[in-house]
């Protein structure tokens, strides 16, 4: 049976060197820095469904939101198994999301930890 390991918290660094790591890994094109600056002028999600719906197709939408759903059970601690079985997820798409949360970026654990704060403040 496959256990998924919870991911080492990070330090918080600039955000300026953040954004440089993101960046790079991504590429430094301007029409990228559009795209996420774009993104960060949706005030509400009515106006983030409709960006997505208008900028995704379905398949993709539907990646990403097993993929964030992924990365929400691995940080709860749920065994790979058990994912499989709830999200529909392969194991290879559990594995790289896993790996993610373990050497990636640092977004997922950002968000997952924003997530958290809402849902306690509610």
């Amino acid at each position: 049976m496959l256990y998924c390991h919870q991911y080492p918290k990070r330090e918080k660094e600039g955000e300026a060197i953040m954004v440089r790591a993101a960046k790079s890994k991504i590429g430094k094109k301007e029409k990228n820095d559009r795209l996420y600056k774009a993104i960060l002028t949706l005030e509400t999600e009515e106006e983030c469904y409709n960006f997505f719906q208008d900028l995704c197709t379905v398949s993709e939408l539907r990646s990403m939101e097993q993929r964030y759903e992924v990365a929400t059970l691995l940080n709860d601690g749920m065994i790979y198994n058990d994912i499989l079985e709830r999200t529909g997820a392969s194991s290879a798409t559990i594995s790289r999301v896993n790996r993610s949360l373990i050497y990636g970026s640092g977004g997922y654990e950002s968000v997952l930890e924003k997530m958290k704060e809402q849902v306690s403040s509610y």
